[in-house]
């Protein structure tokens, strides 16, 4: 080949790179339209959801789920206290009667974006269902932000209005949030010892207070799988 035919070539090539990157950049934008003081990874993680979500699926990756219908647990799940992401402190007792779902959260993660559906789903469900996210840096640092940072992010993007705890950790260990200590461990909750595998695991509390399901990730929260379990 010669370098005329080599350099021809070359140029074509990095034509269709730039065509290509521009339209990207312009899809960007355009899926992000109404974003506010998001970084450009959190723009660009907005836009890929649908097709990050998609792969996650063929390939069955994060998409695990458990259920027991029936499970006793051994501490009262109405038993737990935590602190909103104000500093207000929340009694779970208050809980009684009414269907928990419960999300550990991140602002900068391929899954973000499922705060629009979780915010969709509790609007719909208000009546029975109580919604809570969990703030949590656990899974490769993807909530750096402080309490305020999390709470505009997710209100201004998101219109988020369900209740949101304060950043704490939701893996084992001593520091663990007191509620997820409870929900992945089974000599308390009864059952399970699924800990979360990534950002926005959804586990479902019914109303009288027993764990009957965890959902991985890619489980989105207005599947009919997370639909049915709190029905």
């Amino acid at each position: 080949m010669t370098s005329k035919k080599r350099y021809r070539k070359l140029k074509i090539f990095l034509i269709v790179v730039a065509i290509l990157s521009a339209a990207f950049f312009s899809y960007v934008e355009i899926a992000n339209r109404n974003s506010v003081h998001m970084t450009y990874r959190q723009k660009v993680l907005k836009a890929i959801y649908p097709a990050f979500v998609w792969l996650a699926k063929i390939s069955g990756k994060n998409t695990k789920e458990l259920a027991k219908e029936k499970a006793t647990p051994m501490t009262s799940f109405y038993s737990l206290k935590d602190t909103l992401i104000d500093g207000t402190p929340f009694d779970l007792s208050g809980l009684k009667g009414k269907t928990v779902l419960l999300v550990n959260t991140a602002s900068d993660c391929g899954y973000t974006n499922q705060y629009a559906d979780l915010e969709k789903l509790y609007r719909q469900e208000k009546e029975k269902l109580v919604l809570i996210g969990f703030p949590a840096n656990d899974f490769k640092e993807q909530e750096k932000g402080s309490d305020n940072d999390i709470v505009s992010f997710c209100k201004k993007n998101y219109g988020v209005s369900f209740l949101l705890m304060k950043k704490s950790s939701v893996v084992k260990g001593s520091g663990q949030n007191a509620v997820y200590d409870w929900l992945t461990d089974p000599a308390k909750n009864g059952w399970n010892g699924q800990q979360p595998t990534w950002n926005f695991c959804k586990y479902v509390v019914d109303k009288e207070g027993n764990l009957t399901h965890f959902f991985g990730p890619a489980v989105e929260p207005m599947s009919s799988e997370v639909i049915n379990a709190i029905k």
